[in-house]
C-alpha cells in the first residue's frame, strides 16, 4: 500500500534523533504525527506520549531495549489523582496506529512498549518506567523529519483535535515557500482522531472538529491557520484546504495580552461584600 511521500519540513540531514532538542521542547518524528487509527486516544494521552517521546529523545532513542523513567508527578499536571495517567498508559499500550513512511509506504504500530509503575509507598505510584516498542524503533532510526513542538503550549489545548491540528502545521511550518496542504476531508478527520462513525456530516465535523482546533491553534501557537473547502463531488465536501502562516511581532503581542488576561480573569472574581464585625 503506498500513498503520496511526504512533504519535506524539519529535514535534518544527519537524521530526526540527531537534532538538538531545547529545554521545554518535544522533537516529534513525522511519521508520529499523522497516524491513522488514534481516535480512542483522548487528550490527555496524546499529551503524555509527547512527554514521554520528549523523556526519551536523543541518539540512543532507536536502540533496541533501552528504558526510560519519568516521575508520575511529571505526566499528571494538575492533577493530584494518578488515575488518569495509569489510564492513559494503558491506552497507548492497546493502541495500534497505521503509520506513514516517508516512501509512501504504510507500517502498523503500537505507540508504546512494556511498562512497569514503581511504588514507594501504600499505594503510591511514584516512577513510570517504560519502553518504545520495538517495531517502532526501525521507524525512528530512519526518520529524517520532525515538528518542533512547544511543552507549554502542548499544556494549553483543551481538546485533541486542537492539539492534532497544531503537531500537523508544527511539521510544515518551517517549509519555505509552502504556505497550504491540501488534505483529502476523510484524511484530515482520521488525522485529528475523530472517532469512527462520528461527526459523519461535513457540518458538524466543521462545527465539533475542525473550527474549535482552528481557534485554539490561533490561539496558542505562533501561527495561525484556517481550513477551507477546495473540492465537492455533488454536495460532498471531499477535499480541504489547511493554510498556515506565521503571526506578526504585533499579533504575538495581542496573543501574549490576551493569554495574561485570561489567567488574570481566573484570579479576579467579585467577592460579595461582608459586613465588618465591631464588639458591642
Amino acid at each position: 500500500m503506498r500513498d503520496k511521500p511526504r512533504p519535506k519540513s524539519h529535514d535534518s540531514t544527519g537524521g530526526t534523533l540527531k537534532a538538538f532538542q531545547r529545554r521545554g521542547e518535544v522533537i516529534k518524528p513525522a511519521e508520529l504525527i499523522e497516524v491513522r487509527g488514534g481516535e480512542k486516544i483522548t487528550l490527555a494521552a496524546r499529551r503524555i506520549y509527547n512527554q514521554l517521546l520528549s523523556n526519551a529523545f536523543g541518539p540512543e532513542m532507536a536502540a533496541e531495549g533501552r528504558e526510560y523513567r519519568i516521575p508520575f508527578a511529571e505526566l499528571r499536571g494538575n492533577h493530584t489523582s494518578n488515575d488518569r495517567v495509569t489510564e492513559a498508559i494503558l491506552s497507548l499500550m492497546q493502541t495500534v496506529v497505521r503509520v506513514r513512511m516517508s516512501d509512501g509506504s504504510t507500517r502498523n504500530v503500537h505507540l508504546l512498549g512494556p511498562t512497569d509503575i514503581e511504588k514507594f509507598g501504600p499505594g503510591i505510584a511514584t516512577v513510570l518506567t517504560y519502553e518504545l516498542h520495538p517495531k517502532l524503533l526501525p521507524i525512528l532510526r530512519d526518520s529524517r523529519i520532525f515538528a518542533r513542538l512547544e511543552m507549554q503550549i502542548l499544556r494549553g489545548f483543551g481538546t485533541k483535535y486542537g492539539m492534532a491540528l497544531y503537531e500537523i502545521i508544527a511539521k510544515r511550518i518551517g517549509l519555505k515557500h509552502i504556505f497550504y496542504h491540501d488534505f483529502e476531508t476523510d484524511e484530515l478527520r482520521d488525522y485529528l482522531g475523530v472517532p469512527v462513525g462520528k461527526l459523519g456530516p461535513f457540518a458538524a465535523l466543521r462545527r465539533k472538529a475542525i473550527e474549535p482546533a482552528v481557534v485554539e491553534v490561533n490561539a496558542l501557537a505562533p501561527f495561525s491557520c484556517r481550513v477551507d473547502v477546495v473540492e465537492t463531488k455533488g454536495r460532498k465536501v471531499t477535499k480541504l484546504r489547511l493554510s498556515w502562516w506565521t503571526k506578526t511581532v504585533e499579533e504575538r503581542k495581542a496573543q501574549w495580552q490576551a493569554q495574561q488576561d485570561k489567567q488574570r480573569d481566573l484570579f479576579d472574581v467579585d467577592l460579595p461584600e461582608m459586613e465588618l464585625w465591631e464588639p458591642s
